[in-house]
Formats: C-alpha cells, structure tokens, sequence
C-alpha cells in the first residue's frame, strides 16, 4: 500500500461515496418513517432544476473535498488539533501478509497534497 493507493482509496470509499449517500439521501430518504429534516430536505431537493441540483452536487463534493483535505491534514501534521505547546505526531501504518507500510511518512509528499494532484481538475 502505497501513499497514492491510500489517498485514491480514502479519494473513492470515503469522497465520492459521501458525495452519493448525501444525494441519494435527498433524492430518496431512508426509513418507512424518514426524519422529518429529511423528507423536508428531500422535497426541497426535487423542486430544484437539473441545473441548481448539477450545482449542489458540486457544493456537496467542495464540502466531502475540504472534510477529507482537513483529516489528511490532520494525519501530515499539517494542521494541529492540540492546543499543547508540544505537538504529538501521527503515524499510519498499514500492515498485510506480514509487510507493512508506513503512509503518512514525514519524508514523504504530504496525503492532503497526494489528494489535490490525484483530483486535478476535478477539484473546486
């Protein structure tokens, strides 16, 4: 597993698939009984045009985007979440059939810019 691997993973299993579940959500909420935001929200959703539900796709993803981003981030040492003068540092390692991997490597390209260069374009 490399750090590619990894982010293209987090990229698909966790992005993306917030991205569907959210939509899918509006477009059909879960449950004999939905929570009342969600059929609310559900309604509101079909009321939009093609165009304005194109658009809150793409809010949807800015927002799975800077979630994502921000974990990575978090795991780079990029941006702190402890208030301590000393900082503490993560390590992801990623063990299989007796190897192991470390992912988030300090010597390495940082996950959160991995991610950016994997989406291109693709990126609002």
């Amino acid at each position: 597993m490399t750090p590619e691997k990894f982010v293209a993973a987090i990229q698909k299993n966790v992005l993306e698939a917030a991205t569907e579940a959210t939509v899918a959500t509006l477009e059909h909420p879960p449950g004999r009984r939905p929570e009342k935001n969600l059929v609310e929200a559900s309604r509101w959703f079909g009321t939009l045009s093609d165009q304005d539900q194109a658009t809150l796709l793409r809010v949807l993803n800015m927002a799975a985007h800077h979630a994502v981003f921000g974990f990575l981030a978090v795991l780079d040492g990029s941006r702190v979440i402890e208030d301590d003068a000393e900082k503490g540092e993560f390590r992801l390692i990623f063990r299989k059939g007796g190897h192991e991997w470390e992912i988030n490597s300090p010597n390495g390209t940082p996950l959160h810019d991995i991610l950016n260069q994997q989406l291109g374009d693709r990126n609002i």
